[in-house]
């Protein structure tokens, strides 16, 4: 049994997405059954039609999109984003699909405090078609990983990480979506460990309960077919 937060101890957050919002449906389904103590204040999109958004009105989460488009810079379109993010003063900030390589000025203005979603066993496969490489690779071993985010791309330290089967009759999309349950069990699970309080980014990496994390976390239970 969860133990009921009141209001005002739930960790604000804003949640950044591009597209389909399925990580974001994950945290929306965990924060209302109460598994985790957290206030989705507000989702704010890159692109307009993203379907994250639907899913946020749907749970009755405002919603904001920012389109990098209407900004002659990046860098200009980071620092919008940074005031609409802080407009909602959240403790934490999730990437959940969120397709934009962010600047240093906007890593290092949330730093300690943005975690994203990657689907590989970093340090393996960073950047763009990691199904593709673990398929050409051979691998046996494919999964995601929740990371704190730093200014290296899907660089930063590694919090919980789960592993899924390679068959071998998989393509990308089979692979992918084998992932993608992987990943709605564990970016809850890394969001109710810093929502609690229980994980912090140092210098020397993820501190969980006040000591070292040797390894990341394995995910929680989790069914693979």
């Amino acid at each position: 049994m969860q133990g009921e937060v009141s209001a005002q101890d739930r960790l604000p957050v804003v949640v950044l997405i591009s597209g389909n919002g399925s990580n974001l449906q994950a945290l929306i389904d965990a924060t209302t059954s109460g598994a985790l103590p957290i206030d989705i204040r507000a989702v704010i999109s890159n692109r307009r039609k993203a379907f994250g958004l639907e899913r946020a009105q749907r749970a009755g989460i405002h919603t904001e999109v920012l389109l990098p488009k209407d900004f002659d810079a990046r860098e200009d379109y980071d620092a919008a984003l940074m005031r609409r993010i802080d407009a909602h003063a959240p403790g934490l900030l999730v990437l959940a699909g969120f397709m934009r390589i962010l600047s240093a000025e906007f890593v290092q203005h949330f730093a300690g405090r943005i975690l994203n979603i990657h689907p590989s066993l970093l340090p393996k496969y960073r950047g763009l078609n990691p199904h593709r490489q673990v398929l050409e690779a051979g691998d046996a071993i494919h999964g995601a990983s929740v990371h704190f985010v730093t200014e290296e791309l899907d660089g930063g330290p590694v919090i919980v990480q789960g592993e899924v089967p390679v068959h071998d009759d998989d393509t990308e999309d089979t692979l992918a979506a084998r992932v993608q349950a992987v990943e709605h069990v564990i970016y809850p699970q890394a969001v109710r460990l810093f929502a609690e309080g229980r994980i912090q980014m140092t210098p020397g990496g993820v501190v969980l309960d006040k000591q070292p994390l040797a390894k990341p976390l394995p995910a929680e239970s989790v069914a693979h077919r």
